[in-house]
């Protein structure tokens, strides 16, 4: 490791030359790799974090670059898969970081193959049923995992260490939640920052192994209207709770596999994902489709099909997303008539 590259992170006392070293041979998960997960994949590159491994579903759009650090207008003209780019931009941000890219859903069965050799998961999801998947997997493996959230002005995050701190199941009933709802009322870049700059400083203490300074605490914040709120969770721990308490059963992991339509929030977008994944063949699809008179575009990853009322996006393993619509009988039923 090229020490002169991290000198003024070894300078900072709490990290220091050992502490360098460590944070060296650690492999983090971030899921997602939108705002938040572009944001403080970086961070972790620059920081020399050993590997990354970053799983996202999506592709870059124009609408993503207001926030989206990594990404590049090309990108968004290319509609290159998001975790495609940032493990591009990453490897010639820092060539002694071993980074991944995945271009998939965070589902329980790829996580599964995953989390062996995972020292921390970073929430980076767009979602609340993908974010409590990631806390199942988390507290079964023992792995600890830092969410956060932001719309708006607002953020928030907690990190999670499982069978010390509560669950994010523990805390649902108490806790009011971003993403537990769609919301369309846009965001600032700056409310991003502040949310990856908590969720980053957290995970350098836990990959410095310097537990004790953890904050401890749920943090909220409006940067708009001058508001910051650490809320002391400790008693939320439930002893009943099914994912952390004495009688576990993940249940977002037994559930996982029956949800294949998906509204995303705030997009108008549906996502249909094949109940097993499917190999489809891009250049007879495009050839079938340009027959039927439709504009077909592609690359390497995925193919979009533009349609008079919706644009369709189909990816190599068979998701697909359906735009301008949240009717997911609707979105169901163009898929099948477009795949034949």
């Amino acid at each position: 490791m090229d020490q002169s590259r991290y000198s003024r992170q070894v300078l900072f006392s709490p990290i220091g030359a050992e502490g360098q070293r460590i944070i060296g041979r650690k492999h983090v998960l971030i899921i997602g790799a939108g705002a938040l997960g572009s944001s403080v994949a970086e961070m972790l590159c620059r920081s020399g974090i050993g590997s990354l491994t970053i799983i996202d579903r999506d592709y870059v759009e124009k609408s993503n670059l207001q926030r989206q650090q990594l990404y590049t207008e090309k990108d968004a003209d290319e509609k290159i898969p998001k975790a495609f780019a940032a493990e591009n931009r990453l490897k010639e941000i820092n060539r002694g970081c071993t980074v991944k890219g995945i271009i998939g859903e965070a589902t329980a069965a790829l996580l599964e193959q995953l989390v062996e050799n995972i020292d921390l998961i970073i929430d980076a999801a767009d979602n609340m049923e993908i974010r409590m998947i990631v806390n199942d997997m988390a507290v079964k493996h023992g792995i600890p995992w830092i969410y956060g959230a932001c719309v708006g002005s607002s953020g928030m995050s907690y990190t999670i260490i499982p069978g010390e701190t509560p669950c994010l199941h523990c805390l649902l009933k108490t806790m009011p939640m971003t993403g537990l709802t769609c919301d369309t009322v846009g965001i600032i870049a700056p409310a991003v920052q502040v949310v990856v700059s908590h969720q980053v400083t957290e995970a350098l203490k836990l990959l410095r192994g310097d537990k004790a300074a953890l904050r401890g605490s749920f943090l909220t914040f409006d940067l708009w209207n001058n508001e910051y709120h650490n809320v002391k969770v400790s008693r939320a721990k439930r002893s009943d709770c099914p994912t952390c308490g004495e009688k576990r059963s993940y249940p977002f992991l037994e559930r996982e596999n029956q949800t294949k339509v998906a509204v995303l929030c705030g997009r108008e977008t549906v996502q249909i994902r094949p109940s097993s994944p499917k190999n489809i063949p891009f250049q007879r699809l495009t050839e079938s489709l340009q027959k039927k008179g439709y504009k077909v575009r592609q690359n390497p990853f995925l193919l979009s099909v533009q349609l008079e009322r919706n644009r369709v996006v189909f990816f190599k393993d068979g998701r697909a997303l359906i735009h301008e619509t949240n009717d997911v009988v609707y979105a169901k039923k163009l898929y099948d008539q477009l795949l034949g």
